[in-house]
């Protein structure tokens, strides 16, 4: 590694460098690739995967290549920073698209892609983007193969090692073969792993030489040194070479070379593969590099990054995308402590959770929402005052501008709008930086709970955006007759799941204080018997509690069941804006509680007046405003006496 006297100096662990492309992935596995009717879309390319997979690792990541100056462009540096990547390579291209796969899982072993890579941004790279004291600021830079086949993409990469040896740094080599990305196969051979080719085999041996980690499967090895069996080609590499030197294997896991090849394959440090059920081994290689590295970079022995980088390929094949599915450096360290009982990892419910919550797009540590989801209470005033039900939509507008007018661009401020009435103000929502968004799926006042437009949620939910949360109010307590439990419980179970599948967050709403008592453990209770059925919302939504010892109780159901739960947002029940200050001052030894989702309390008057037609549309708005505002420094005030 660099001089240790200068690591304070060093922004970055890792630099990768090449393919960054949008990976579009069949959501019908078992299908060929032709009759695939729908995509998932992710960030791809070997370099792109590489820089998420190490950033979830826990290692300072950056990834230098080019991007168009376009909407996927655009995706893949946004996403990058939410993965916590650098983008400080990331360099736009106006001339050229943003490269795309087509990709799809036929079966076991048949893994059809295609790429959309001619004259793409990203083998745009040259020299020029190459700057020596990014290249510098970084411990080790991660060359990839594809990048060495043209010659200005190949030159950039070359500058790039240059300046990282003479920077002290490393040097690793994912040697990352794509035979058609060299111009030796169809578009149709995306899937095609190894043509023999002395000229690619040439190119690539002259690399060898400057590098101090060189990683690849038995045909990338054979490729790389130009031989055609598997101990020729190590020790060739060797003779080449005096990198350690990963051979990649599979199921069968890897074994490190770091020393004189002997005629032995076995006679290395082998790290052994994970019994898991393969789903789709693209990216398994992507995700095996990230897992190397994070122990090789991190000063672990050669077997521990072995079995780290195994383990983290384990994930890959056992999931369906590419960079999604590589692991969290907390998710690792769960499945190698705590194994699974599933062959198919993606299975494991457990594993899944942790993988959910450690990989959320955001941090949300502050909710304050105004909550104008409601939908009976709107057509009850409409009623009331005579008003076209109509224009229930044009006052939610207003109540949109209301929050954004408070919130001002800051962190910490959401909203949950309905589909019903809310459609207008969800355009609204989307004009203004906003944290938060939940849209309601329970049939208002239902007891037992049903779902307002269909009790097929999957369907409904796939065509929201993904980063609107599912609010469900369930009217539930503890003490209700055992055959209404029941069925509460199967519905919020099916809601938990359908939510898992489709990739949304949910927050879960419990009023128990209408239909029974309200005591001390109530609640804690309640969220008791919904945790022993696997259900772990992301949020809370709860009613305020008339001590301390209540919000305890809850606090310690949450952080036994679930510590990755975001926390609890409290809801006003149209209680007077002086009463849920009190509410609020009372949580001050419940750190659980993020904040509050309040409505009627805010918009109740205005809402009467404005469609009543007693008020105009500004005045609608300064009124909610101001309610508004004065809950917001009500709840900030309580939250700095809680710090302090």
């Amino acid at each position: 590694m660099a001089d240790p006297q200068n690591q304070h100096t060093l922004l970055l662990d890792v630099i990768t460098i090449g393919r960054a492309s949008v990976d579009l992935y069949g959501q019908q596995t078992g299908s060929r690739l032709e009759d695939v009717a729908s995509f998932a879309k992710s960030v791809g390319g070997c370099p792109a995967n590489i820089a998420i997979g190490t950033a979830r690792l826990g290692l300072r990541s950056a990834l230098l290549t080019r991007v168009g100056d376009e909407h996927m462009g655009r995706y893949i540096r946004e996403q990058m920073l939410r993965e916590g990547v650098s983008d400080q390579g990331l360099v736009t291209d106006s001339e050229r698209l943003t490269a795309l796969v087509l990709l799809s899982v036929e079966n076991d072993k048949t893994f059809p892609l295609i790429f959309y890579r001619e004259n793409c941004a990203d083998m745009a790279l040259c020299e020029d983007d190459v700057d020596p004291d990014f290249i510098r600021s970084a411990r080790a830079i991660v060359v990839t193969g594809t990048h060495f086949s043209r010659p200005t993409t190949d030159a950039a990469q070359r500058k790039a090692m240059r300046l990282i040896k003479e920077a002290g740094g490393k040097v690793v080599f994912d040697i990352d073969y794509r035979p058609n990305l060299w111009g030796l196969a169809g578009h149709a051979a995306g899937e095609s792993r190894y043509i023999a080719s002395d000229a690619v085999s040439n190119h690539l041996r002259s690399v060898l030489a400057d590098c101090d980690l060189i990683v690849g499967t038995e045909e990338e090895v054979m490729i790389a040194s130009g031989e055609g069996e598997l101990l020729a080609a190590l020790k060739t590499i060797r003779a080449l070479s005096s990198a350690t030197i990963v051979l990649k294997r599979g199921p069968m896991g890897c074994i490190v070379y770091d020393g004189p090849i002997s005629d032995d394959l076995e006679a290395g440090i082998v790290g052994k593969g994970f019994p898991i059920e393969v789903y789709n081994v693209l990216g398994a290689g992507d995700a095996f590099m990230s897992g190397f590295l994070r122990g090789w970079l991190g000063g672990e022995t050669l077997q521990t990054s072995a079995t780290w980088a195994n383990a983290c390929g384990a994930f890959a094949v056992s999931r369906l995308l590419c960079s999604p599915e590589i692991p969290t450096f907390e998710e690792l360290q769960f499945f190698l402590n705590n194994g699974s009982k599933h062959r198919a990892l993606r299975k494991d419910e457990a594993i899944n959770h942790v993988h959910w919550a450690t990989t959320r797009r955001r941090d949300i540590p502050l909710m304050m929402t105004l909550a104008c989801d409601h939908r009976l209470q709107f057509e009850d005033i409409a009623t009331r005052t005579g008003a076209d039900p109509a224009r229930i939509r044009d006052f939610k507008v207003l109540a949109v501008k209301a929050a954004a007018k408070v919130a001002g661009g800051r962190d910490g401020y959401g909203m949950l709008i309905d589909e019903k009435h809310g459609r207008e103000a969800m355009f609204e929502f989307a004009r203004h930086p906003f944290s938060w968004m939940g849209r309601p799926v329970e049939l208002p006042g239902s007891r037992p709970l049903r779902f307002e437009f269909s009790q097929d949620l999957g369907s409904q939910l796939v065509e929201w955006p993904v980063d609107h949360c599912i609010k469900c109010l369930c009217f539930y307590h503890p003490d209700d007759p055992a055959e209404l439990k029941a069925e509460q419980q199967q519905k919020l179970r099916t809601l938990f799941e359908a939510a898992r599948k489709v990739g949304r967050e949910l927050l879960i709403e419990i009023i128990a204080g209408k239909h029974g008592k309200l005591g001390e453990d109530t609640i804690a209770r309640a969220l008791e018997e919904l945790y022993a059925l696997g259900i772990k919302p992301d949020w809370w939504k709860l009613e305020p509690q008339a001590s301390a010892a209540a919000w305890q109780n809850i606090e310690r159901v949450i952080n036994a069941n679930d510590p990755y739960c975001r926390g609890v947002v409290l809801l006003g029940l149209e209680a007077p804006l002086a009463d849920l200050e009190v509410a609020f001052a009372a949580t001050a030894d419940a750190p659980v509680v993020k904040g509050f989702a309040v409505g009627r309390s805010i918009f109740a008057h205005a809402a009467e007046q404005w469609l009543a037609g007693r008020m105009t549309d500004q005045a609608a708005v300064d009124d909610m405003a101001q309610r508004f505002e004065q809950l917001t420094k009500a709840w900030l005030a309580a939250r700095d006496r809680r710090a302090a």
